[in-house]
């Protein structure tokens, strides 16, 4: 079965759901945000912090580069991988990409004890400006599902309904 990626910004709920689909579908779950911090050894903000962006940002894409090779595979991305044009680009070529989209409302109320996200540090305008920007790229997914209000089981749900259809 082919791949099932999962975008959206920060704290739209890709790993939560991405467990319970893979879970469904009998497919095996990658977080590649986790995937890295296990592979660097050290926390994403640590990374951030210690190396850089762009450094963190060449490991996603790396990382993405390898995953379209394989098959059977929900993948949960990092909010900046799905919104690279290239990696949208090479995830829609070997699967379906699914956009969680939320409101900024609902991610800053997800997100506002959350102390281990580097952009979330930034003045609310940038973070706006951001995922105004990330939205663009999110645009172009296969599948686009409003996770506002919503459990992550019936998002789950509304994902396996769409696939159905395609």
């Amino acid at each position: 079965m082919k791949n099932i990626y999962l975008v959206g910004f920060m704290g739209s709920g890709k790993s939560t759901v991405g467990k319970i689909l893979a879970e469904k579908l009998n497919m095996n779950f990658i977080d590649i945000d986790k995937f890295i911090e296990e592979k660097e050894g050290m926390k994403i903000k640590d990374i951030f912090e210690q190396k850089g962006e762009s450094y963190f940002r060449e490991l996603e894409r790396k990382q993405i580069e390898a995953i379209v090779n394989q098959e059977g595979l929900v993948v949960s991305t990092g909010g900046g991988l799905g919104a690279n044009l290239d990696n949208m680009n090479l995830m829609k070529k070997n699967g379906d990409v699914v956009w969680l989209d939320v409101s900024l409302n609902t991610v800053l109320d997800r997100l506002k004890n959350d102390q281990d996200r580097p952009l979330l540090k930034q003045p609310t305008e940038k973070i706006k400006q951001l995922f105004e920007e990330r939205k663009n790229v999110y645009r172009l997914a296969n599948i686009r599902i409003n996770a506002d209000k919503k459990t992550p089981s019936q998002i789950v749900e509304e994902i396996l309904t769409k696939i159905k259809r395609r």
